[in-house]
This record gives structure tokens, sequence and C-alpha cells, in this order.
């Protein structure tokens, strides 16, 4: 009796698990179909750049849309501040300048040093979910401390850290104007997590896009009825306006996504939309 019951049990477990695997396979039996433009050493670069203008897409229409319709301009955090065409152009000539002259060739050496391998079976969900959620607190706590210390030592600020802070109300391509230094460093943060966690390709990617898409709302300058931070219960999670408040005030919110940080080194403060 026992015996036959531990075998169910085993079984039902191993059905859950093939469950799991079988949730992601179609995609990722998708993505290796397109194997050669994976291993590809262009592939990381155009990935990141169509990612990244991907996610600030939908902002950039808002921002010219909700100057002409009120219904949306109450969802701006600083509605009296919209970007204009000639703040926008300089972000994007600079983002594309840094993936061609600066991410391209450290993803080039990577892929020289470091080939992709594409392995047949996609991972589980579970363990995605789970990697993925460790990887943003890890790079939420590392970014956390390179913020910090990039506020608090004033060469650190004038020199690496100043640049990003040029435009005090932000919108969506404010994201990755930033020094090379900078661009570099969370660069490395967010490659070496799921390197450190042993993550398969596709958790790596699905992290890349999660944090790029997060980056991206929490410079939005949008707090909107979806945004995560309305998602994510407690006030776990600060968000756009949390964000937002950073640069307005400059001394306060150094975490990018969670608040923890901030509330446990006391640099913490509500943000308060509109």
């Amino acid at each position: 009796m026992n015996c036959s019951l531990s075998h169910r049990v085993l079984l039902s477990s191993a059905m859950e698990a093939q469950r799991d695997r079988l949730c992601l396979q179609s995609l990722w039996d998708f993505v290796t179909a397109k194997e050669p433009l994976i291993k590809s050493p262009f592939f990381p670069v155009l990935f990141s750049f169509t990612a990244y203008m991907a996610f600030c897409l939908p902002y950039i229409a808002l921002d010219f849309l909700s100057i002409r319709l009120p219904d949306l301009r109450k969802y701006k955090i600083q509605p009296q501040n919209y970007p204009s065409l000639g703040m926008m152009v300089p972000c994007i000539i600079q983002s594309v300048y840094h993936h061609v002259v600066l991410i391209f060739p450290v993803t080039f050496l990577h892929w020289y040093w470091r080939p992709m391998n594409l392995p047949v079976i996609a991972p589980e969900l579970p363990e995605v979910l789970l990697q993925v959620a460790v990887c943003l607190l890890l790079f939420d706590f590392e970014y956390f401390l390179w913020h910090l210390l990039h506020h608090k030592v004033p060469w650190l600020y004038k020199t690496f850290h100043k640049v990003h802070h040029k435009h005090v109300s932000t919108f969506a391509l404010t994201t990755q104007y930033s020094s090379v230094w900078e661009l570099l460093s969370l660069g490395f943060f967010a490659a070496i997590n799921p390197l450190l966690l042993g993550c398969h390709p596709l958790t790596e990617m699905i992290f890349f896009l999660v944090n790029i898409g997060l980056s991206v709302e929490d410079h939005s300058g949008y707090d909107l009825p979806w945004s995560t931070h309305r998602l994510v219960p407690f006030g776990l999670y600060g968000g756009a306006p949390h964000h937002d408040l950073h640069h307005l005030k400059f001394k306060s919110n150094y975490a990018p996504y969670f608040t923890h940080w901030d509330k446990l080194f006391g640099t913490f403060m509500e943000s308060h939309s509109n």
C-alpha cells in the first residue's frame, strides 16, 4: 500500500515537472529554430537595442498623446514637464552610439570566449520564475550599492553619474542616457547574476527583458493603473514614482526597483504622484 502511494506521488511529481517544462518548451523550440541568429555575434547587441526601443516606444507615444489628451495627462508624474523631440533625439543617438561602439565589442568578446550553448530541453516554469526573481533581487542590491556610492562620493558623481541626472523629469529614453562607466557597470551586474546562478539561456533572455522593461518603466515618468508598483503589495516595490522622486530630489530612493534597501539605510522617501 505504502509503495503504491509512494509510486503515485512520484508519478504525480514527474507529471507536474513535465507539464511545467512543456509550458516553455514550445517557446524554446521557437527560439532554437533561429539558432544561427542566436549564436551570431551580432545577436546580443541587436536583441538589446530592439528590446530597449520596443519598451520605450509606448511611452514615447504616450508623451506625445498625453499633451493633447487630459485623460492621459493625469497619469504623468510631473504633468508640468514634457520631453520635446529635441530632448529625445540626443538620447536615441547616444543609445545607438553606445550599442555600436561599446556594447557590440564587449558582447563580441563574450561570444568569442564563451560561445552560447543551446540545450534541447527548456527549463521548468517554477525554476525560471524563481531564478528571474533572484536575479532581480541581486541586481537591485548591486545597483543600490553602486548608486549610493556614486552619490555619496562627489568625484564619482561628477565624473560618472551626473550625466544620467541631466533630466530632472525623466522620460523613457533617459533610461540608458548615462556614462560609459555606468552602462558597463549595470551591464556587468545584469550579465553576471544569471551566470552565477547557472541559469538556462531562456531564463537569461527572460531576465534581460524583465530587467530592461522595469528599468524603462522606472524612467517613464508615468504612474499608470497597471504599473508594477501597484501590482506588488505592501509597498515592497517603488516603481516610477519612487525613481522619479530620486531624479527630482537627488538624495533618496537609490534602489532601482524594491524599497527595502532604502528603508534599511534610511534613504527612503515616500512618493506621491502628481
